[in-house]
Formats: structure tokens, C-alpha cells, sequence
């Protein structure tokens, strides 16, 4: 076994410049969250959690269980941090964490940990968090996905640099979850693997004419039309990635086989065999739901097929994560959201006449694809 892939790199957030000293009298409602926060912690069924303060005092909670099997240390830096996270649930810690409030040895971890314990975190998040809540609520009503701000959100995210991205991806430059397997060990070959899943999926064949909704970095399309020999149309409103794919069409002469749009979807025309779009729902937005689905049906020919890839909640989270604003939202992916595969089934029943005929779920390859991200963009610092 290749033990670099097994390791987690921890993170130690930048100390920032000026950040505020510990303090012995840190005022009121840091004493007040940091009250709220360990009580619900006390709460902890599966797995440890250990605090240890700026001031000297360690606290233990939960223990190790069969279910989970972890032990997570969290180093408290200011106790700024309880304020920042019981007034503003986990879109608070998150930003106390980039602001150099804690530190935490197994960040992967003190996820597994929260997620394993669910109860505590719902009540941070839905009971305590009201005074920022309708600020959060107003950030994400002002990146909703319409045209002008689907561009500035897909910017915001996409257009930070192709050399960026390179860091972390593997060669075809796949910004979604691979398939690893048989064959498929390298995080390249578990994108070329879902690659092939996907053309086989929509059974593509010679002069099939293929729409794809959200280029990426092309690498779908490529794959597609180099070793299936279907033409593709494929668009995406990411200046970076549409420049990259330009070019990368170019180098590999398949400009008569791919047609390259920077255009968005609504604005997409023709009637095409298949339709492909791979992790492109999240950036609708759950509004434009409908108005998706529907472009995606009109595109199709009366026997036409499309292969849709999504990360999905839980449908009994559905409603719940539909009205709140989470750190992903607010700092990673502007305008996003996370569909519940019943939440999309009822949007193709109201909006268009395509029906679900087959469902696979590959979430648990996602947490290698994951890691191999993680190692690569470490691996690529100096």
C-alpha cells in the first residue's frame, strides 16, 4: 500500500497579523457561547473530542466508539471563537477558523465527528444562530443564479486561475468524483474511469450529437468525442476554463468533432441524441430547479437520454439545508446549493416529461477523490 495516500495532512491556519490576544476577561458573550457550546458538546454519543483552551484547561467529551473510532484534539487560540461560533452556528467557526481562532490536528476528523453527531450541530446551527442568520439569508438572496449572477458566482469560483486548479487535479483536469476500482488506482484513472461510465451510460456511438451543460475543463467532452467519435457541443460561462479547453481542443486537432460555447444554459438551442451535465446542478441554484431540468429536456430529441451527475443531501435534510446558508455557500460556491435526488425527481415530474430510469450512487468514491485532491495541491507547495 502507498502509504502517502493514507496520510492526512493536518492544516494549521496563518496566525493573522493583529489578531486579538488571549485574554483572561475575554467579556460577555464569548463566556456566554463558550457556556452554550460545551454544554452541547457534553451531548457527544460517537467518537472523542478533546479542547484544549488558551488558558490552560482541557475538556473531554464523548468517547471512542464502535461506530467512530476517532479521537480529534481542537486547540483553542481566543476565546473569541465560542462567540463566533454559538451566535453564528458553523458558518461562524468557519470564518474563526480562517481568522486563526483554532487549530485542530485531523480536520477530516473533527468532520467525521460532527457528522457522526448531528443533533449537536442542527441546534448551533437552527436555534442559536439568529442574529446572523437573516445577514446570511441576504448574502445568498444577492448571489441568486440568474443570468447576470450565475456569471459572477461561476467567476468567483472558477476564474480564480487554471493554474490554480492544476495544482490539485489530475491530468484531465476532472473537477468532480472519479471512480476508482479495478484498473482504476490513480485518481487519472478514476476520472478516465467515470469518464467511460458516463459515455457508456448514454451508450454514445459514432455521429451521435451530444449536448454537454457545464464544460469543466473539458474533459468529458474530450474523452467523449476522441474515443466515441460523437460530435459535442458543450458550454460553460467560466472564461478560464472555456480559454483552457479552447486550446486544449485545439492542441489535440478535434475542433471538427467539439463545439465550444460560452454561453449560458438557458441560452443553449438545437435538439441533440444525448445530453450529459456533471456536477453542474449544484451552481442552479434551487429557483432555477425547474428552469434547468426544462432546458434539459428541450435539447433532446423524443428518444434522447441524459446522464445527470449531482452531489445530493439526504431527502430528509433536503428542507433544511434549502433554508439555511452554509459555509460552502458563503465562502466557496456563491449562488450553490445541494439537491436531494427526491427533490429532483419531483422538479422532472413538474417540469418536463424525461423520467428516471436508472440511479447509481458513487458518494463513497468521493471521499477518495477527495483526499487525492488534498494531497496533490500539498504536494505541488513548496
Amino acid at each position: 500500500m502507498n502509504t502517502r495516500r493514507e496520510t492526512i495532512i493536518p492544516i494549521d491556519p496563518p496566525r493573522a497579523e493583529g489578531r486579538l490576544a488571549p485574554a483572561n476577561n475575554p467579556g460577555v458573550l464569548p463566556l456566554l457561547g463558550r457556556r452554550l457550546l460545551l454544554a452541547r458538546l457534553a451531548t457527544m454519543r460517537d467518537g472523542e473530542l478533546v479542547i484544549e483552551e488558551w488558558n490552560g484547561q482541557r475538556h473531554r467529551f464523548g468517547r471512542r466508539t464502535p461506530r467512530l473510532d476517532v479521537s480529534v484534539t481542537l486547540q483553542v487560540d481566543h476565546p473569541q471563537l465560542y462567540a463566533d461560533t454559538a451566535f453564528g452556528g458553523t458558518v461562524g467557526a468557519g470564518e474563526a477558523y480562517i481568522r486563526g481562532l483554532w487549530r485542530c490536528d485531523d480536520l477530516t476528523g473533527l468532520v467525521r465527528l460532527f457528522v457522526a453527531n448531528r443533533h449537536m450541530m442542527n441546534d448551533v446551527d437552527s436555534q442559536w444562530s439568529l442574529l446572523s442568520r437573516p445577514l446570511l439569508k441576504a448574502f445568498h438572496f444577492l448571489n441568486r443564479n440568474s443570468r447576470q449572477g450565475s456569471a459572477r458566482n461561476i467567476s468567483a469560483h472558477y476564474d480564480l486561475g487554471n493554474e490554480l486548479y492544476s495544482l490539485m487535479l489530475d491530468p484531465t483536469m476532472a473537477y468532480s468524483c472519479g471512480i476508482f476500482g479495478e484498473g482504476a488506482n490513480t485518481l487519472e484513472a478514476a476520472s478516465l474511469a467515470k469518464f467511460d461510465a458516463v459515455c457508456r451510460k448514454l451508450d454514445l456511438k459514432p455521429g451521435d450529437r451530444v449536448v454537454e451543460i457545464g464544460t469543466g475543463w473539458g474533459g468529458l467532452a474530450i474523452h467523449a468525442a476522441k474515443n466515441y467519435g460523437c460530435h459535442v457541443t458543450t458550454t460553460t460561462i467560466s472564461s478560464e476554463q472555456h480559454a483552457y479547453t479552447r486550446e486544449k481542443i485545439a492542441q489535440l486537432g478535434l475542433g471538427d468533432r467539439i463545439t465550444l460555447l460560452l454561453e449560458d444554459y438557458r441560452d443553449l438551442k438545437g435538439r441533440f441524441d444525448k445530453a450529459m451535465s456533471i456536477e453542474m446542478i449544484e451552481a442552479v441554484g434551487a429557483d432555477y430547479l425547474d428552469t434547468y431540468l426544462r432546458k434539459c429536456s428541450s435539447l433532446l430529441e423524443p428518444h434522447g437520454a441524459m446522464l445527470l451527475q449531482a452531489i445530493t443531501i439526504q431527502d430528509q435534510f433536503y428542507e433544511q439545508a434549502r433554508k439555511s446558508v452554509d459555509f460552502i455557500q458563503r465562502f466557496i460556491f456563491p449562488g450553490s446549493f445541494i439537491p436531494s435526488v427526491e427533490c429532483i425527481a419531483r422538479s422532472l415530474t413538474r417540469a418536463t416529461d424525461l423520467k428516471i430510469f436508472h440511479l447509481e450512487d458513487i458518494g463513497p468514491h468521493y471521499a477518495r477523490t477527495l483526499r487525492e485532491w488534498r494531497l496533490n495541491f500539498f504536494a505541488q507547495l513548496p
